[in-house]
């Protein structure tokens, strides 16, 4: 994606407010070889690219002054109920340098799983996003998971997952997370636990036999009247 910034010479509380009124938000781009550098964008454009899945999980093209740089987004300040970006930061990309990033994971071929298909059960996204590092010229808008092999009683794990090449997740906590979970659905549970219940046999008694139902005591008969 291509977005057009400009060079902004003021900073401060009172010039970022006066930018925002103005229609444009603030921001800064940092990191490579260069020293940090103050831009502004339209606002109303920076709204709708914001909205784009691309503009968050991919690479971008910046032109600043009549030339082009290559730069990822790295975080956006939003107005806590207001409509507004209040301000947005961009990295400089070196392509000799590895990112580490997350990208979002897209699923599909649920609905032919046997779990889904055949057995009715709930599958669950766990996670929805990974993390991921490599080159800048390998760097996927996200990551593509095939469900159509799901069965009942299994799950999804991070190592299933087919990574594009030069892709390496990076794992943090538990070596081999789960990614989408296969459970049994809750009418289906129920049935089954009701089932098991119906067929457990009656607890045995002494010698062998099923005890005898537990008898009702009887009513005392009312005292005789003197």
């Amino acid at each position: 994606m291509k977005f057009v910034a400009f060079e902004r010479a003021k900073q401060g509380t009172g010039a970022s407010r006066r930018l925002r009124n103005s229609g444009r938000t603030p921001g800064i781009v940092y990191g490579g070889t260069g020293e940090p550098l103050l831009v502004e964008l339209d606002h109303n454009a920076l709204w709708h690219a914001i909205k784009k899945e691309a503009f968050h999980a991919s690479i971008l093209d910046m032109e600043l002054a009549g030339a082009e740089s290559k730069v990822l987004l790295r975080n956006v300040q939003m107005h806590p109920y207001k409509q507004l970006i209040l301000h947005i930061d961009f990295q400089r990309v070196d392509a000799t340098t590895k990112l580490h990033m997350k990208v979002p994971m897209h699923f599909n071929g649920q609905e032919e799983s046997p779990a889904f298909k055949i057995d009715h059960c709930l599958i669950t996204h766990v996670l929805n996003e990974i993390d991921i590092s490599c080159l800048p010229a390998d760097l996927p808008e996200f990551v593509a998971v095939d469900l159509s092999g799901l069965k009942k009683g299994t799950s999804l794990h991070l190592s299933d997952i087919k990574l594009p090449n030069g892709v390496k997740a990076v794992v943090r906590g538990k070596e081999n997370p789960v990614v989408v979970s296969v459970v049994t659905s809750a009418a289906e549970a129920s049935a089954e636990a009701a089932a098991d219940a119906a067929a457990a046999p009656a607890p045995a008694g002494k010698g062998g036999k099923a005890a005898p139902a537990a008898k009702a005591p009887a009513a005392k008969a009312p005292a005789a009247k003197k």
